[in-house]
């Protein structure tokens, strides 16, 4: 791993129409646009959507390192990331966030495992780590 500070930048473009397109260096572009509930069509990803994949995603990527370093088997871990966004002050803002995880392990024995790991994988989570407002873990494990 690089050694820290980490920088990461994208670029966006837009015109008074279209949604907005999104780049980064050597990455495949992103069209994004607002929510249904903005007045956009919904077809496309929001910001919105894009805060929920990249904390869905960072949270896999972190359950995954975890898990490896602690030699859990397990066969598959799937991942929803929901938010709540309402207005605090008359300043809108994310006030809730809820991951819930659903993991499959290699034997019943380790379930307590797995769930101590799920909550680590919570807690190193950068990205959630950076929200402001309340972030809860709903896990299920079963048997692969």
């Amino acid at each position: 791993m690089d050694e820290f500070p980490h920088t990461y930048s994208v670029a966006v473009s837009a015109d008074p129409d279209d949604a907005v397109r999104i780049t980064a260096e050597g990455l495949p572009g992103l069209a994004a646009a607002p929510p249904r509930q903005f007045g956009g069509s919904g077809e496309q990803w929001s910001p919105e959507d894009l805060l929920m994949a990249s904390l869905a995603s960072c949270f896999v990527l972190s359950f995954r390192a975890i898990a490896g370093m602690n030699n859990l088997e397990w066969s598959e871990l799937k991942v929803e990331a929901s938010g709540e966004l309402d207005k605090v002050e008359r300043i809108t803002k994310f006030t809730r966030v809820t991951i819930d995880a659903r993991l499959a392990v290699g034997a019943e024995e380790d379930s307590a495992k797995a769930e101590r790991l799920l909550q680590k994988a919570e807690a190193a989570c950068f990205i959630s780590n950076s929200l402001n407002c309340e972030v809860h873990l709903q896990s299920e494990i079963f048997g692969a």
